[in-house]
Parts: structure tokens; C-alpha cells; sequence
């Protein structure tokens, strides 16, 4: 039966004061979540909505007994302000039967006391008589344990007392202002988060970039933004984060997806890749999970971090560069330096102190892995892959 009634309740609205007015207005309130300059705005339509003088949002803490304005329509700043400054919720009459009373319930003040009552009071003879006013309308639509949020419109003496219609209206208002405003404190923490993190990046020298799971950029700090204009050792291409050689290149991305996937392999595929390009110093990528949590929620959605290390005492061993890139063994690794450097597979079994059938066996496995046929093909790609390898006792 309640649902019914709100349902009449709602089409009353609608059909009396116009739909489109107030879905619009609810429109706006939502849009003022992202954008709160908006909020005069929307103050202004809904002073227009009920025939009001102005109307205000205000917020106040529970131990307080006065509230400050977040918005409001335009009115005379300096009577604003001694407003806010001069007159608690006790001193305004019937506000604080608003603030004790039922959330997205609205009290007119002429529905508490008579108009007489009213009059002889010091706040209307002070405050409200000399701009032409007469009464307000109160909604309550926020009250936490340290917050409520308030909702108000003021009307001119020219006019009647506030309509039940009028009421009902504001009334539809209150919780779509109540999810905005708790949408509006998620988004200002997540904002203030992320640009404290953000200030924390930009204070390394070394590049940092965050990326999503298929290595789109969703951050990159001032070092990491020089790194991108100076065309290397990695890149920015359509907003993806890509290093110059190509089978790196492909390492790099499944890195990031393993860290995306907190995947266990990540330790031996997304640590010590070579992202620098032949003839340009030494430079590896090391790419790390961003764990659920403060920083992987402020960067949504950020799951990898990547940072680049251009110091030389950074680089990996060249068995570890080569295991990572093509999840080879030790063994497998040391195999394809020697076969890479331009030995024989005679020469490089007596180099490592290993027989020719057992090099052989290796062999096959690393042609499986890196996906060659021949031995000259491996010297093509150790030679493609180039700085930070070296050959054998270089």
C-alpha cells in the first residue's frame, strides 16, 4: 500500500508542477556530482520550480548548531552571510524542527505556528521582514553521525503560504540529494587520493607508469611523460604502453597481464625486461601487481605498475633477460647465449662442460620456446634483442 502511494504521490508531482521540470532538475543533481559548479544552477531551478525568493543547501555537523551553505540561488551575498553567521538552528524558526524531525521530510514554518507567531519574532523582524520574506520550507535529506544536509526554500511576502504540492515536490528531491552528496564524498576522497598519489609520483626521478590489463596508460608520472616525448627506451602508442622491440614488446604486455591477474609466473616473466633499444644506453622494465587496495582504487583502472630503470648496475644478468623473455632454464638460457654469440654447438658444449647429445636435447627445447628452426636463427634474435646482452665473457 506504501509503494502505491508514493507511486500517486510521485504522479501528483509530476502532473502538477511538470515532469519534465523535474527530471530535469534531478538530472542536474546527479551532474553535479562530477561537476559541482553546477549547483547554483540547480539551486536556481528549483527556486523557479516553487515560486521561491532563493533556496540553499546547508551543511552541518551533528555537534554544531549551525550550518554552513554548500549552494545556494543567487541572493544578497552580505544578508548570506550574516545569515550563516548570526543565527543558530534555534534562533531560526522552525528549523529546528526540521533538523530533529524525519529525513526527506519537509516542514514549512507556517505549518508549525501562525502567521502572528511568526511575525513577532526577532529573527523576521530583523532578517526575513526587511527583504520582503515570508516563510521557509526545510527538507532534511542527509543525517550520518557526523553530517546533515539540509534543503531549503524561502519565499516573498507577494505570495501564499508553501503548498502541500510544493512540498511533496522538494519532498521527491531529497533522496536523489542524499545519494549525490554520498556519491560526491566517495568521489572527493577517491580525487583527494589520487592526486596525493599522483604528487607522491611525480616526485621520483625514475619513470612510473600505471596501465590497466592490456597496457593502456591509465598514469604516467612527469619523468615517465619525458621519457614518452623523447621517443624511448619506452613508449606511448594510442595510449598503450609499448617497448620498441617487438619481442620484448610482447613480454612487456604479458607481464602486465600477469600482474593484472596477480598471476604466480609474474616473478619469473615480469621482472628485468630489456626495454632498450640498440645503441641506446642500458634500460629494464620492472613490472609489479597494484595490489587491491588505496592506490589500485584511486587509479581504477590501473593494475600494473611499471617502472624504468636506466642505470646500469640495474641490469639482469643476460640468462635472466632470456629466461624471462622466453620461460627458458637456466641451462636453456645459457645454451642460447652461446649459440647467439656464434658458436657451435661443439663449441658451446665444451664451453659449458656439458655433452653434445645433452646440448642437442636443450637445443630442440629452446627452438620449441622461442619458435626457430635453425641455429642462425637464434643469432638473428640474440642480435635483435641486443643491449643489455653480451657475449660469453665479454
Amino acid at each position: 500500500m506504501s509503494s502505491y502511494m508514493g507511486f500517486v504521490e510521485a504522479r501528483v508531482v509530476v502532473e502538477g508542477l511538470g515532469g519534465e521540470v523535474l527530471y530535469s532538475i534531478i538530472g542536474g543533481i546527479y551532474d553535479c556530482v562530477v561537476n559541482p559548479e553546477g549547483w547554483t544552477g540547480v539551486m536556481t531551478r528549483i527556486t523557479e520550480a516553487v515560486d521561491a525568493a532563493y533556496t540553499t543547501i546547508a551543511l552541518a555537523s551533528t555537534g554544531d548548531n549551525r550550518g554552513r551553505f554548500a549552494a545556494h540561488s543567487p541572493w544578497d551575498a552580505e544578508k548570506m552571510r550574516v545569515l550563516q553567521e548570526d543565527y543558530d538552528f534555534d534562533a531560526i524558526p522552525g528549523l529546528r524542527a526540521a533538523v530533529d524531525g524525519d529525513i526527506d521530510t519537509p516542514v514549512a514554518t507556517l505549518s508549525l505556528m501562525s502567521e502572528a507567531e511568526l511575525q513577532q519574532t526577532p529573527f523576521f523582524q530583523n532578517w526575513a521582514k526587511p527583504q520582503g520574506l515570508r516563510e521557509a520550507c526545510v527538507t532534511k535529506f542527509v543525517h550520518t553521525k557526523d553530517r546533515i544536509g539540509l534543503l531549503g526554500c524561502t519565499t516573498r511576502t507577494s505570495r501564499g503560504v508553501i503548498t502541500a504540492e510544493e512540498q511533496r515536490f522538494l519532498a521527491s528531491l531529497s533522496p536523489h540529494l542524499r545519494r549525490a552528496s554520498l556519491i560526491g564524498d566517495l568521489l572527493d576522497q577517491v580525487r583527494i587520493t589520487a592526486n596525493h598519489y599522483r604528487q607522491t609520483l611525480d616526485y621520483f626521478a625514475v619513470p612510473i607508469v600505471l596501465t590497466g590489463a592490456d597496457g593502456a596508460i591509465v598514469h604516467a608520472n612527469g619523468a615517465a611523460d619525458r621519457m614518452f616525448s623523447e621517443q624511448g627506451p619506452i613508449l606511448s602508442r594510442k595510449g598503450q604502453l609499448q617497448a620498441q622491440n617487438p619481442v620484448i614488446a610482447r613480454a612487456l604486455l604479458e607481464a602486465i597481464a600477469s600482474a593484472a591477474s596477480a598471476d604466480d609466473l609474474l616473478g619469473s616473466r615480469g621482472i628485468g625486461l630489456p626495454i632498450s633499444a640498440r645503441g641506446q644506453p642500458p634500460a629494464v622494465a620492472y613490472v609489479l601487481p597494484l595490489t587491491e587496495g588505496t592506490a589500485r582504487a584511486s587509479f581504477r583502472p590501473a593494475c600494473a605498475a611499471v617502472f624504468v630503470s636506466t642505470t646500469t648496475s640495474s641490469s639482469p644478468p643476460p640468462e635472466a633477460i632470456l629466461t624471462t623473455l622466453f620461460d627458458l632454464t637456466p641451462a636453456e638460457a645459457r645454451i642460447l647465449l652461446r649459440i647467439g654469440s656464434g658458436l657451435s654447438a661443439s663449441e658451446s658444449a665444451l664451453s659449458l662442460g656439458i655433452g653434445e647429445n645433452t646440448l642437442k636435447t636443450h637445443l630442440n627445447r629452446i627452438f620449441a620456446k622461442t619458435g626457430t628452426k635453425r641455429q642462425a636463427d637464434l643469432v638473428k634474435l640474440v642480435s635483435d634483442i641486443g643491449m643489455p646482452l653480451a657475449a660469453p665473457g665479454s
